[in-house]
């Protein structure tokens, strides 16, 4: 069996030179996802289901779990060689536990539970996770900040009939399966490829009266089999769940901006880059509407944009409709 540390740490020899920290802190990632599925697979027995009563930075409503999957990453992550800094969807600011450069390399960013007002109803959630290394010149704010280009390591995990991580270092896309008898994710899918076009789309559609015009026309155009064949419709509303199909079968997930939010809902740094790095590393492409997403300078932790991924005739197809370059 192959597990995800061993995969990962074979990817690339700029890996060694932490000198098995990077193994180490990987090693936090996986002990981090094994505790979150622990709990939810046990969220109905224990009392985890529902809302915290608090809000985080997004003022979204906090869920029960969505406190307990980021604790867990902070608790298994935090004390972890080579970890600068962690920066989550639930924390106002980086948490920061090495500022030296000469030791604190890396930077993950992650939103520890993906999806969780879903929970409740037993849908797929996730957790998504980026990795980036410090810029030994720079300041941590301005290593935080970097374009998803600079990446080294992205990814996400599905909680559902079964637990699968997926990731890429950039060189191919891999997803493990965690095997309950040994606690180990174990490689099952190797050099995945996202079909260049698909049978599904998926967006929420009760917003289309909010959509730009271009993107309005563009899902009229898949309904009506404008681009050589028929789509379904598709939406789970959780987006680890919504992408990972996409990945499998092929097709378009899009997140388009609307009157209310004209710059995107989805976060940049943690779902909307690592999705990106993964969904490109599989021959697709992911966009914003106005470019291309990995290239995107972000200026705060918490900035949003629009987020259309997918095959490359379908985001070609959304390039050409609302005149984009990639």
């Amino acid at each position: 069996m192959v597990t995800f540390e061993e995969h990962i740490l074979g990817q690339d020899q700029e890996f060694s030179e932490a000198s098995g920290a990077f193994g180490w802190m990987l090693g936090g990632l996986t002990l981090a996802v094994k505790r979150i599925e622990a709990q939810i697979r046990s969220a109905g027995l224990s009392d985890v289901y529902g809302a915290q009563g608090t809000e985080n930075v997004q003022g979204e409503a906090q869920q029960k779990l969505d406190v307990v999957a980021n604790d867990a990453m902070m608790e298994c992550l935090g004390t972890r060689e080579g970890v600068a800094a962690l920066v989550s969807e639930e924390d106002e600011a980086a948490v920061v536990f090495d500022d030296d450069p000469a030791t604190g390399k890396y930077i993950l960013i992650f939103d520890p539970l993906d999806g969780s007002s879903n929970i409740d109803v037993n849908v797929n959630v996730g957790t998504i996770f980026s990795i980036h290394k410090r810029l030994p010149k720079d300041s941590l704010e301005h290593s935080i900040l970097q374009p998803g280009m600079r990446q080294v390591v992205a990814g996400y995990v599905v909680y559902g009939p079964s637990t699968v991580l997926v990731y890429t270092a950039g060189h191919g896309v891999h997803g493990f399966t965690l095997d309950a008898a040994s606690g180990a994710f174990v490689l099952t899918n190797e050099n995945m490829v996202m079909p260049e076009q698909g049978p599904y789309y998926s967006v929420n559609e009760a917003n289309a009266a909010q959509w730009p015009e271009a993107f309005a026309g563009y899902v009229e155009t898949l309904r009506n089999g404008g681009l050589g064949r028929e789509y379904s419709s598709r939406y789970i509303g959780s987006l680890v769940a919504d992408f990972h199909r996409t990945l499998l079968k092929g097709g378009v997930f899009l997140y388009p901006p609307t009157k209310k939010q004209p710059g995107g809902k989805l976060r940049l740094l943690y779902e909307a880059n690592p999705l990106a790095f993964v969904a490109e590393q599989a021959g697709g492409m992911a966009t914003s509407g106005g470019g291309r997403i990995l290239d995107i300078q972000p200026v705060k932790i918490h900035q949003r944009t629009a987020f259309c991924v997918g095959g490359k005739r379908e985001i070609e197809a959304l390039l050409a409709a609302v005149g984009a370059k990639g």
